[in-house]
């Protein structure tokens, strides 16, 4: 059990590294990846809005690499994609697609072929100076693929 938890961190913290907003990814070739994924593993796509610049877009990250159970249930349920807005790249053309983003993180659902099921801003989700642990575990569950 203790070894099963140790990979599991370890793969947390390689994940959290790997998933930062990257200006110069192509987010329309990385969701033709993420829906080739999402079909075969029977899962919904989870768009996250954001930049580095953005400090609650941290504090998202933030609550999914403390929360084990709320990353597990991310990763079971999504093909999980960063999407970056930044001075550098607002990738324009691909976020066009999708309706008005108002503020930062923002997260959208999408089925296992790409299509739109909720565009949802963030500020809900928020408690205090973070996130609530069970507003965001409830927006996953309800948004999760139905089985």
């Amino acid at each position: 059990m203790k070894l099963r938890f140790v990979l599991f961190f370890l793969a947390t913290c390689l994940l959290g590294a790997e998933r930062a907003y990257d200006a110069k990814a192509n987010p329309a070739s990385d969701l033709k990846r993420a829906v080739e994924q999402a079909r075969k593993e029977k899962k919904n796509i989870l768009l996250e809005v954001g930049g580095e610049w953005c400090s609650w877009c941290h504090r998202l990250d933030q609550l999914f690499a403390s929360n084990a159970g709320l990353l597990e249930e991310r990763e079971k349920n999504f093909v999980f994609l960063k999407v970056n807005f930044s001075p550098e790249n607002e990738n324009k053309e691909f976020l066009a697609q999708y309706p008005k983003i108002e503020g930062y993180p923002h997260l959208i659902v999408l089925d296992s072929g790409g299509k739109m099921l909720r565009s949802q801003e963030t500020d809900v989700l928020e408690e205090g100076k973070g996130y609530n642990l069970q507003r965001v575990s409830a927006f996953l569950r309800e948004w999760a693929p139905k089985r």
